[in-house]
């Protein structure tokens, strides 16, 4: 579904902070990338997503190459990415939320037919559908970005640190959202420091150094790696 090779990105001043990074994710599956603060997690999805200066390598998407795609059309080819930090509309209700969401979209019972199937897969967010975006807690608004993005049918969607910051509770709600949507057959591709939980969520997983892939293998057996264990889960040799 999303291919990735040889990827480079940065910011300027003539340093990568993505250098060389191979990685794919196939419909139905979740994929995380895990790694130190500084490893250049975050930059990767915003490399891929065109949103940084600096940026080299192949991005294609279900057989199509979209690497000079612009950020503002990565959803008409069905790439989403729903940033670190909150990017509701605080002030529009939950119902103008959604519809945002729908922006590229001319055809009206599209629209609608697409909110009400959102709105049935968060029924929180239909219950309180004319609450403003701001009444709601931290999880309630990952799961109102969640739900925005999905107006537009995405086929892969980029999840950066989507448990950051929220309640164990809704932590475990997050990754069992991510879950049902590769059960839909979404490719989910997510930066995680909640690397555990994550992994336990996922197909499988990529560690990354520096800026570049030093392990990949499947979920399972990079949470029973001893040097993942340690480095990342805390847990002492």
């Amino acid at each position: 579904m999303l291919k990735v090779r040889g990827l480079k990105g940065g910011y300027g001043g003539g340093r990568l902070i993505v250098d060389g990074v191979d990685l794919d994710v196939e419909a139905g599956e979740i994929v995380t990338v895990i790694g130190q603060n500084g490893a250049g997690k975050s930059t990767i999805l915003k490399t891929i997503f065109n949103m940084t200066p600096v940026r080299d390598g192949e991005i294609v998407l279900d057989g199509t190459d979209i690497f000079s795609v612009s950020p503002y059309q990565m959803l008409t080819v069905g790439l989403a990415y729903i940033p670190q930090h909150h990017s509701v509309f605080p002030k529009l209700t939950i119902a103008e939320n959604l519809r945002m969401g729908g922006y590229l979209l001319t055809d009206n019972k599209l629209l609608q037919e697409r909110t009400a199937k959102v709105e049935e897969m968060f029924p929180i967010l239909k219950a309180r559908r004319n609450e403003f975006a701001a009444s709601l807690s931290g999880g309630e608004q990952r799961m109102l970005e969640i739900a925005r993005t999905l107006i537009m049918d995405p086929k892969v969607v980029m999840l950066d640190e989507p448990s950051i910051g929220l309640a164990p509770k809704m932590v475990d709600i997050v990754f069992s959202t991510a879950r049902r949507l590769a059960e839909a057959g979404k490719a989910i591709l997510m930066v995680e420091q909640n690397v555990k939980k994550a992994l336990m969520a996922s197909e499988r997983g990529y560690v990354l150094e520096l800026g570049q892939v030093r392990i990949k293998d499947d979920a399972q057996a990079l949470i029973a790696d001893e040097r993942v264990s340690r480095l990342y889960m805390g847990v002492r040799a």
